[in-house]
């Protein structure tokens, strides 16, 4: 079995795209989902949290999801330090799930793969890419956000540029039906590769 890592930009619509993949029967993780899920059931990683950021990173046992944001946001090295906590902890919990599934190729929805140089951990990556006009449009609509927010988020990810040369397959995520056209040729490639 391959091991696909699927990644984009905020507002690239990585998670559509991951939604399509699902509609033709490919395992999806999601990597956000399972990590927000593993800070609320795992005891070791909330404490951790806790002593990284303070008490208040939960409130009655929930995550503060917006006194984090503050905190990690224009702080890249604090931002680098939760990181290097929640990784590991999702990259563990990822794998063991990916030994339950049976298909050809299992994906790995996560925000960032070549930020923290985990590239090398997936057979291909795919990356999603769209404007940044685009981008900046469904974000501020997604999330109820400013431009400057948005913009300030960004800045914690690498540039697609420097994404495109690195990962093995590229979707430009603009019209949801060339999109959709798009997945199901790399579907059909993945499978391909996944059996030979």
């Amino acid at each position: 079995m391959k091991i696909v890592g699927l990644t984009g930009g905020i507002g690239s619509g990585k998670s559509t795209v991951a939604q399509m993949f699902m509609d033709l029967g490919v395992p999806v993780y999601d990597s956000d989902v399972e990590a927000k899920k593993l800070m609320h059931s795992s005891k070791k990683l909330k404490e951790e949290i806790i002593n990284l950021l303070g008490e208040d990173a939960y409130q009655e046992d929930t995550l503060n999801r917006s006194f984090i944001a503050q905190k990690v946001f224009n702080d890249p090295e604090l931002l680098e330090q939760l990181n290097g906590i929640v990784h590991p902890a999702v990259r563990k919990h990822f794998l063991a799930w990916a030994d339950m599934q049976k298909a050809p190729y299992v994906i790995q929805e996560t925000a960032l793969i070549f930020e923290n140089g985990s590239q090398d951990q997936y057979d291909f990556v795919v990356l999603v890419t769209a404007p940044l006009n685009t981008r900046l449009q469904r974000v501020v609509e997604r999330d109820g956000i400013s431009e400057q927010q948005v913009l300030d988020r960004m800045g914690n990810q690498m540039d697609d540029a420097q994404k495109v040369d690195l990962a093995q397959f590229c979707i430009v995520n603009t019209d949801l039906e060339t999109t959709k056209n798009k997945v199901g040729e790399l579907h059909a490639r993945l499978v391909t590769l996944s059996s030979s």
